[in-house]
């Protein structure tokens, strides 16, 4: 999904942070809430970095463990080492775990489950406070920019770029977030662990 949109005026500033605050609480509507994560869930979820993650093995209770997935996606093991698991869901982990562990364990038994989970994202540009932000629920690139503080009255929403690495390259998404707050363009764009979100200045002629 690569919106570029067109947005045909530029209204004042009340009313750019009116029709802001409009389109904000209509997208909260949209936007899925954080709720304590059940089995279900959890077995669906995939692993990201950030994720902390409850290891545990019933019959070998000295390798239980508590690890918070590192940015390269890894965690440190006893008795293995490091391993990947980011990309993973809780119940491939376990299927990889007891791969691992297979001469070490007597009963064949493990249970990963995420005890808590947060990412990191980066805004710049007009907005209040730009930099690196962390977020523990799904965000819209809307939210993720309120998260910054909100766009200064200098943003142009009719630009805002979100550059995501996707595998081995880099993919730069334009988003026009006043076509989707005045109601002429549908949908959300969700932010994903490590995206860039770039709101430029409004070009001024002086």
């Amino acid at each position: 999904m690569k919106p570029i949109l067109n947005f045909p005026s530029r209204p004042s500033h009340i009313l750019s942070v009116a029709a802001f605050l409009i389109g904000l609480f209509a997208m909260i509507s949209l936007t899925p809430i954080a709720v304590a994560q059940t089995d279900e869930t959890q077995e669906a979820a995939a692993i990201i970095e950030g994720d902390v993650l409850s290891i545990s093995f019933p019959a070998a209770g000295e390798l239980n463990t508590s690890q918070k997935v590192r940015r390269d996606g890894r965690i440190t093991l006893p008795l293995v080492g490091e391993v990947v698991v980011a990309g993973l869901t809780p119940k491939e982990l376990e299927t990889a775990l007891l791969a691992l562990y297979d001469k070490q364990l007597v009963t064949k038994e493990v249970s990963v489950s995420i005890t808590s989970s947060s990412y990191a994202f980066y805004v710049n540009g007009a907005v209040l406070r730009a930099g690196k932000q962390m977020s523990d629920r799904s965000l819209t690139a809307l939210e993720a920019i309120m998260e910054a503080g909100g766009p200064s009255p200098s943003a142009n929403l009719k630009k805002v770029t979100v550059l995501r690495r996707e595998g081995e390259d880099f993919t730069l998404y334009k988003i026009n977030l006043k076509d989707i707050l005045s109601g002429k363009k549908k949908g959300v764009f969700q932010i994903q662990p490590a995206d860039i979100i770039t709101v430029p200045e409004k070009f001024v002629i002086f």
